[in-house]
């Protein structure tokens, strides 16, 4: 039985439920990320015994999955959109912006689907986007090809995001002090198309650097689309 399929318990004297507990720990995990999220800590924030959570949730990748599937009702949009590619590239733009809001979900994505009904809610927007524009097998890779693009280019973002408070450098204070040794290897001239991309490449923000990886990963499927034939009439 998974956790989405076990009742809670009766409610005790001091009022506890899923949903409060769900929100101490994202809030926990807001604050400190996923290592200050346990059980223990829950409970003390809930002012509650820890073996109190116990009756609503068994272990720590329970209290995970609740946790994720909470965040992913942000990700869905007030009103789906039409088109399909506008459909795909409101979803991907809400999944960066939640994980920028809770930065621990980017060490949640991916992996196993969530089986939570919000990321059922996720999964369902995704694929009646694409639903009768092709086949259903190109329709779960072009689903599965835009996921990993994003859940990609969210982690790389909150990678630098991490790095930054990590050494206490900026970017461009991280590129200044690492300039000498970058300038120092381009002149072996073993680096090329690297030197071109460094001295020529236009540099562009996290978001401008999603959004455009991100339409070109929608014009891939693009052109992978094509409607089914239309059904023919067996009649005599």
């Amino acid at each position: 039985m998974t956790v989405w399929d076990r009742p809670e318990p009766p409610t005790p004297p001091v009022p506890l439920d899923r949903e409060r507990i769900i929100a101490a720990a994202v809030a926990l995990a807001d604050e400190g990320g996923l290592e200050a999220v346990s059980l223990r800590k829950v409970a003390a924030r809930l002012n509650a015994g820890p073996m109190r959570l116990y009756g609503y949730i068994s272990t720590k990748d329970e209290l995970f999955d609740l946790m994720v599937d909470e965040v992913h009702a942000e990700m869905l949009p007030g009103e789906q959109p039409g088109e399909w590619r506008e459909a795909l590239r409101v979803l991907a733009h809400r999944t960066r912006q939640a994980v920028l809001r809770h930065e621990w979900l980017a060490d949640l994505l991916g992996g196993r689907p969530t089986l939570g009904p919000n990321g059922f809610a996720v999964t369902e927007a995704k694929l009646a986007a694409l639903d009768g524009l092709a086949d259903i097998d190109t329709v779960l890779r072009a689903v599965e090809t835009v996921s990993a693009y994003v859940t990609g280019a969210i982690r790389r973002e909150v990678a630098n995001l991490r790095a930054e408070r990590a050494t206490g450098l900026s970017k461009r204070d991280w590129q200044r002090a690492s300039g000498p040794h970058l300038t120092k290897m381009l002149a072996t001239g073993r680096f090329p198309a690297l030197s071109r991309a460094v001295h020529d490449g236009a540099e562009v923000d996290a978001e401008v650097s999603f959004a455009t990886g991100l339409d070109w990963v929608l014009d891939a499927v693009a052109a992978k689309l094509t409607r089914p034939p239309a059904s023919r009439s067996t009649a005599p």
